[in-house]
């Protein structure tokens, strides 16, 4: 039986994606089936924490025979929710939001982008890959019309806490935030995706210290 979402570890949800991801190589590489052991070694991970981790949903093989490559990823596709479309917007067209917009594949993960906002007049009006990027004067009216369920926020913390306010007052209770505003905080009842690239790199400097230590 598996458990209800609050009952599942935030550890458990963030494997999620990296079985998603291992899971579709597997199968464009053409594995049917394939052992919680050889999933564990490609995952990095044990094979007991694996039937642990899919046991949470309710397991989705059989003792001894494995899993089905092609079943298992449309299951954790249902999971994660990327089975179903969701419309979103890009909120901050400099060269974050560009680079979010050109290299990131939308649909591929369950979301439609349907629009691009700045607050630069510059920009304002302006087409980008096919977009008329709009100011916030269009904000309630296009949220509305296009049924937008989460916006991505590509601002500096100084502009985003202003943008949030627009945003939650327009509907909007879903983002993934490269800004360092802390939406919770504000927003408890929406749902954050929090990007820190700073974290990452910093992340990076400490196990390259460490390595360096090591040999």
């Amino acid at each position: 039986m598996s458990k209800t979402d609050g009952q599942i570890s935030m550890p458990v949800i963030r494997r999620l994606p990296k079985y998603y991801r291992c899971l579709c190589t597997l199968e464009q590489s053409g594995v049917d089936k394939i052992s919680s052991r050889k999933l564990a070694e490609i995952m990095n991970i044990t094979a007991s924490q694996v039937r642990q981790d899919l046991n949470c949903f309710g397991g989705f093989g059989q003792q001894g025979y494995g899993y089905f490559v092609a079943t298992l990823r449309q299951e954790i596709a249902k999971l994660l929710g990327i089975d179903t479309i969701k419309n979103t917007v890009i909120y901050g067209i400099g060269n974050l939001g560009r680079a979010v917009l050109y290299h990131f594949d939308f649909e591929k993960f369950g979301f439609q982008l349907k629009g691009l906002f700045d607050k630069n007049p510059e920009l304002v009006g302006t087409e980008l890959a096919g977009f008329i990027i709009n100011d916030d004067s269009k904000l309630d009216k296009f949220m509305s019309e296009n049924s937008i369920d989460a916006a991505i926020l590509c601002l500096p913390t100084t502009s985003a806490g202003a943008v949030v306010e627009k945003l939650y007052a327009a509907g909007i209770r879903n983002f993934l935030n490269f800004s360092h505003y802390d939406i919770r905080t504000n927003y408890p009842d929406c749902a954050v995706e929090d990007v820190h690239l700073s974290e990452s790199l910093m992340t990076l400097a400490y196990l390259m210290k460490s390595k360096d230590r090591n040999n």
